[in-house]
Parts: structure tokens; C-alpha cells; sequence
């Protein structure tokens, strides 16, 4: 057997627990097994609209294996670097199995297990398993039996605790090609510590993203908030996210904080936007995610709370009422500024309600824009003629000359949009969400 993938999901709860922590598990029982890493850990978040997700949707693999060529730190666990191998040689089916059940162990020992929606799972596969069940479980609804088919025809070695919906997410995290990548820098608290209150400097976060420009997602200029630094009482202290391995690893010396415990560098498909697809309304289903290219048709609505809502009709016809909900800041006023005629391109997510929840907004070209219908003018007189009525016209005061209806004019307004792309602030920012200002040009088959 060549290097082994390992995959896990499903080990946290909405108490506590992470699993990007119990991959670090993984990686000190390898250590002192002699096992190397062979390339990077991997953290792969799944479609953010499951109603059964813990959180984020974030599920792990690693590959493993006696590791050669030139070795790279990533990480440090227990007081052990992180080595990390280019490529690994074969080992021998004995070990492989004895890794597996021991990682199970260790996957075991640190989930939630027991608590509600806690369902553990590993796969274990000696390559990496077809792109198509990443697809799939980034933009639809998994069904677990066929998968657990095939994995079973794939040769995989499955493990779970509870349900089997963790083997989606941990079959998914082996699956994920890799392709178009971002990493994130996980540090983590130590363990007497997990549930109070995280001792993190606000102001060497932004120095952080200010010196290291390829970090992203590290602060909200507009809310002033922090968001390297989780909420819940998992072991996370931080997280650096970027477009590059090694910023992260760099920043990661700048941040004020409490000890780092342990750290991991990641490779991610965060950012990436790989939920979204170019779909029809009419192919939009419950818990799916889409790009929607069509024509503003209604007056945007104001709701209760800052929420806007307009319907949009695409090519064929069919409509779909988009939401941008008041958490987003930028997306309502851009609603708002909207009117029937605009073309526009959106994207974002639904759950059983039909409507589009929005994360983004591109408008392509604006309808003109026209003020209130206005009496004409009288060109002998120079005065500003009076209505007769809606359907009698118009007549000078002062030489009684008359006009028809349609002799109104109707002023030209500037609008109060551009055409360009909008997304939320970051703060209200998915974890998939596209970072860059380009969603036009980067639409992605419907098909896998």
C-alpha cells in the first residue's frame, strides 16, 4: 500500500470540540509512529446550508506515509514540529492498518461523543478519492447509503460512531482536488484553558494584515471586529487566513496573545467560492447555492430590521425573490439603489424557503432612470403650463394656449448605483464566499 489518505468529519458539537484540532491528534500519533505527512493538512468546508452542520462544515484529511525530498515545517504539536514531505514511499499494509486503528482511537477519544448530532467518522483510502464527491457535497444534499456503496467499491476503510453522515464530509475532505487553494494558520489553546475568555491583542491582528497583505479576512474595518478569533469554547485561539503558505507562518510570530499550545498550517478551499454554480431558478433547489443572471422586475422592498427583497427573473423567465439581509451592511443599500429593468448578476444560497439568500451582488448595466412626469413648458410664454386633468392635457394661464397628455416631460436621474461588484462586509463573509471582484468570470458548470 502507497501513502494512506485519512479523512474525518463530524467530531465537534455546538459545546465544544474541533475537528481541525482532532487532525492534529492525527498528526502526533503518525510522529510517534514514525509516519511522515506527506503534503499538507487539509481543512475543506462543505455546503454552508445543511441544516445539520455544526458549524462551519469544515471536515479534514492528511495523506501519510514515509515521506522523501526536501521536508517543510508546518506546524508544531506537543512540542514536536510538523515535518511535511513532497512525496512518500510505500508502506507496508500491516503498518497502515495499524495507523488507521489507532487514529481511529484517537478520533474516538476526542470527539462529542454522545451529544446530540455528534456522529464521528474516519475513511481511510490509499489514494485520493474521485473529485466528483467533493462536488457534490460543496453544492448539494449527500445521500449517506449511496455514498457508503461507494466508498465500499472504492476500497475505502470506513469508521463510524453514531450515524453515518460524518463519512460525507470525511470522504469529501479526502476527495477535494486541491485546485485553486488558500491556507489558514490554526494556533490553538492549551487545554486547561478551553472555555474562557481568549487573551488575543486586537491591534497586532490588524498590524498583521497590514504588514502581510496577502492575509484576508483578519479584521472588519467597518465593524471593528476581530475575526481570526472563534466564539465558542473550542481550542482555537486563532487563525490566520491567506492567499500564500507562508505570510501566515510569518504573521503568526506578530500576534499578542496567550500561549500557542500547538499550531497547523492548512491548505483550504476557503474563499473559493467552489458552492456557487450557474444554475436557472428553475434548478435551484432546497439547500442549494447559485450564480442568477437576469432583470430586476420589482421595486425593492424595505423590511423590518434593514432587510431589502426584489424579485428577479432570469432568462427563461422564472422568478426568485433575492433577500440581502442587514448583517451584510454593503448588499441592502445596494438592493435598495436597484430598479426594475437593472441587469444584474447575484449570487448566494437557500434553504426550504425558495427565496435566495444573497451574498453577493454584480450589476451589469442599469435601466435609465426617469424623475416624476412634470407639465411642459410654454414656449411663448415662458411659464410653466397647469394641468387639466390625466386625461385633458395641459394649458398655458397666461395665453391660453393647450398641450396634449403626452406632452409631459420627464427628467433623467443620475442613478444612485455603478455597475461593479459588491460584496458583504467582512464580518458577514461565509467561509466559501469568493474573495475577489470577479464572480462573473469565474461561474462554474452545473455539471460534476
Amino acid at each position: 500500500m502507497g501513502p494512506i489518505w485519512l479523512g474525518i468529519d463530524d467530531t465537534d458539537s455546538p459545546n465544544g470540540g474541533c475537528t481541525t484540532w482532532v487532525l492534529t491528534e492525527l498528526l502526533d500519533e503518525a510522529r510517534g509512529r514514525g509516519i511522515d505527512l506527506i503534503g499538507e493538512p487539509r481543512l475543506v468546508r462543505l455546503n454552508p446550508n445543511i441544516p445539520w452542520k455544526t458549524r462551519g462544515n469544515a471536515a479534514l484529511s492528511a495523506r501519510f506515509g514515509k515521506g522523501r525530498g526536501a521536508r517543510r515545517r508546518l506546524g508544531e504539536v506537543d512540542g514536536h514540529p510538523v515535518w511535511s514531505y513532497p512525496v512518500g514511499r510505500k508502506i507496508s499494509s500491516k503498518v497502515a492498518e495499524s495507523f488507521v486503528e489507532a487514529a481511529w482511537w484517537r478520533v474516538l477519544r476526542s470527539s462529542r461523543t454522545g451529544e446530540p448530532g455528534t456522529d464521528p467518522a474516519l475513511v481511510a483510502v490509499d489514494r485520493r478519492l474521485p473529485a466528483s464527491l467533493y462536488w457534490r457535497a460543496v453544492r448539494d444534499v449527500v445521500n449517506v447509503d449511496d455514498l457508503a456503496g461507494r466508498l465500499e467499491r472504492e476500497g475505502a476503510t470506513v469508521r463510524t460512531a453514531g450515524a453515518n453522515r460524518g463519512i460525507v464530509g470525511a470522504a469529501a475532505a479526502v476527495a477535494w482536488p486541491g485546485s485553486h487553494p488558500t491556507w489558514e494558520l490554526i494556533a490553538y489553546r492549551a487545554r486547561e484553558r478551553w472555555g474562557s475568555r481568549r487573551e488575543l491583542d486586537a491591534e497586532s491582528v490588524r498590524r498583521a494584515q497590514d504588514r502581510f497583505p496577502e492575509l484576508f479576512l483578519c479584521h472588519d474595518p467597518r465593524t471593528r471586529r476581530v475575526l481570526v478569533a472563534p466564539h465558542t469554547p473550542c481550542p482555537i485561539l486563532f487563525g490566520l487566513r491567506a492567499t500564500r503558505p507562508d505570510p501566515p507562518i510569518a504573521a503568526r510570530r506578530t500576534i499578542l496573545s496567550e500561549a500557542v499550545d500547538r499550531w497547523v498550517l492548512f491548505r483550504t478551499n476557503q474563499g473559493s467560492g467552489d458552492h456557487l454554480v450557474a444554475r436557472p431558478v428553475a434548478n435551484l433547489s432546497a439547500y442549494g447555492s447559485a450564480y442568477i443572471a437576469g432583470r430586476v422586475v420589482s421595486v425593492p422592498a424595505v423590511r423590518e430590521g434593514g432587510h431589502v427583497s426584489f424579485v428577479l427573473a432570469d432568462g427563461a423567465g422564472d422568478e426568485i425573490t433575492c433577500r440581502a439581509f442587514e448583517p451584510t451592511k454593503t448588499l441592502p443599500s445596494v438592493a435598495q439603489g436597484l430598479r426594475p429593468g437593472d441587469r444584474v448578476r447575484v449570487w448566494g444560497s437557500r434553504d426550504l424557503s425558495p427565496d435566495l439568500r444573497l451574498e453577493g451582488i454584480e450589476v451589469v448595466r442599469l435601466a435609465a432612470r426617469w424623475g416624476p412626469s412634470r407639465p411642459p413648458r410654454c414656449a411663448r410664454c415662458g411659464r410653466t403650463t397647469r394641468s387639466l386633468g390625466r386625461t385633458r392635457g395641459f394649458r398655458c394661464a397666461g395665453c391660453r394656449r393647450r398641450w396634449p397628455p403626452e406632452a409631459a416631460t420627464r427628467p433623467r436621474l443620475a442613478p444612485e448605483l455603478s455597475p461593479g461588484i459588491y460584496h458583504p462586509t467582512p464580518s458577514a463573509r461565509r467561509h466559501l464566499a469568493v474573495r475577489g471582484p470577479e464572480p462573473g468570470r469565474t461561474v462554474r458548470s452545473e455539471s460534476f
